[in-house]
Order: structure tokens, then sequence, then C-alpha cells
């Protein structure tokens, strides 16, 4: 065989193989599984002070030891409730959630779909909408946490800026109120 020939035949079977990576069937997305068995897996280990986040796409992945980042190739919404359900369903834990408070000022102009995915974040938590704090400080008490506790960042697909739900887990059977009322009656007892 000639080297044209040759070069030829190695050109048409570069092509064919691009072409069927390309063109081939669709593969299920593995990724979606994969990050509901880890939150499923994590959850029954994680009790208050850590944290799950379910962030916009481009949020960072942290190299800290105990920070972990997967990634769900699914929209923030979908994720965000799934996760809300996983956390409610169990009985140690309770979200207190937090969204940048950036994200009040995001304009519809800018982002198109942005009030509507307010809505749905702040849907996720049904009445106990999330508190809304700087970026800034979400950052310092993801860092701060992260020092000494396990976070969860599940990064989605989402690509609205500040779009980030910030969840620390709480003590789900034990209310701020009776926290309060403890600490209240070990105070009077100190006096």
């Amino acid at each position: 065989m000639k080297k044209s020939n040759l070069l030829q035949l190695c050109v048409v079977l570069a092509l064919v193989f691009i072409a069927g990576t390309m063109l081939g069937p669709a593969k299920s997305n593995s990724s979606t599984a994969d990050w509901q068995t880890t939150l499923q897996q994590r959850l029954p280990l994680y009790g208050h002070r850590n944290w799950i986040v379910v962030s916009d796409a481009a949020f960072p992945a942290y190299s800290q030891i105990g920070i972990e980042t997967i990634t769900a190739n699914q929209d923030l919404p979908s994720v965000l409730n799934y996760v809300a359900k996983a956390i409610s369903s169990t009985k140690h834990v309770r979200a207190a959630a937090f969204v940048d408070q950036e994200l009040k000022f995001v304009s519809e102009e800018d982002y198109p779909g942005v009030t509507h995915l307010r809505e749905e974040i702040n849907r996720a938590f049904g009445k106990s909408s999330p508190s809304s704090i700087p970026h800034a400080e979400a950052l310092a008490k993801i860092d701060d946490a992260g020092k000494t506790f396990r976070i969860l960042f599940i990064k989605t697909n989402t690509t609205i800026p500040y779009t980030s739900v910030f969840m620390r887990l709480d003590c789900g059977y034990m209310t701020d109120e009776i926290e309060s009322k403890i600490r209240d009656a070990i105070a009077a007892t100190n006096k």
C-alpha cells in the first residue's frame, strides 16, 4: 500500500472514531445518581455544625481537607429541592439556610430567570425562608467551619451569580427556643 493511501486510511479511521464518539448513544447521567448517593451517605454522619452547600456552576472547589465538592449536572432548584427534602426527612438535623445578600440585586435584565430562581430557592424551605448575608460573610463562615467540621458542596449547572444556598446543619430534635431556654437556665444558676 502506498504511503498516501495509508495516510488517507488513517485520516478516515480517525474521523470515523471521532464521529463515533460524538454521535454515539447518549449515556445516562451517572453524576445524578452519584451526587444523590453521596448526599445520602454523608447525611447520617453529619450533625450540627456541618454544612451542605448547593452552589452555582462557578463556585470554586476548595483545597481544604474536609471540604468535599461534587457535581450534579442539574439546575440549582432541582438539586436544592432534593437536598432540602433529604435534610427535612431526617430526625437528627435541620437546615439553617443562607443565601448571598447580593442575590437581591441581581437583575432580571442581566440574568433572565433570576426572579423565578429566587422564588424557587425560597419555596424549597417552605415557611422558613433562608437568611440573607453578604457573600463574603458566607465564605468566612464556610472557611471557619471547614477548619473543624465537614462541608459538602454540590455544584449545579446554574449560571446565575450569587445563587448558592448555604445550609448549616443544626440539631434536628432541639429548637433554637429550647436551646435559648437551656442557656438562660444555666445563666440563672451561675448568678
